[in-house]
């Protein structure tokens, strides 16, 4: 009996650990985005995290209405990567990123982890 109970214990362990990789580490899609670093910032009440905003290429409807704008938000693990974002506020940059399944609160707020910046000469 304690043979069949520590089977079923370790497919639990087996399945769960598996979920928790799926949810959590597995990148589900990544890719580039392009707009202007709007804000970049270091924030949490117990860990710490570099949390950013960037707005979107613009999009001019045809009813002459204002233009529209869409935010991306994403989290930076990388220490190195923050600290190159932090000098690139209020300019065009081009993000490079993972999107997970899920967010780790120790990871970030955001599901979108970026590993690379780089920044868009006019």
């Amino acid at each position: 009996m304690a043979k069949v109970v520590s089977i079923v214990v370790l497919i639990l362990l087996l399945v769960f650990g598996g979920w928790f990789y799926w949810k959590y580490y597995f990148t589900y899609s990544d890719g580039n985005r392009t707009g202007l670093l709007q804000k970049f910032s270091r924030k949490g009440n117990v860990f710490k995290t570099y949390e950013g905003e960037m707005v979107l290429n613009s999009v001019i409807s045809n009813n002459a209405s204002p233009m529209t704008m869409e935010k991306f938000f994403f989290s930076v693990e990388d220490k190195n990567v923050a600290s190159k974002m932090a000098g690139f506020e209020g300019k065009r940059v081009v993000l490079h990123y993972e999107e997970k399944n899920g967010a780790l609160f120790w990871r970030g707020d955001t599901r979108y982890i970026v590993d690379s910046v780089s920044n868009v000469v006019p």
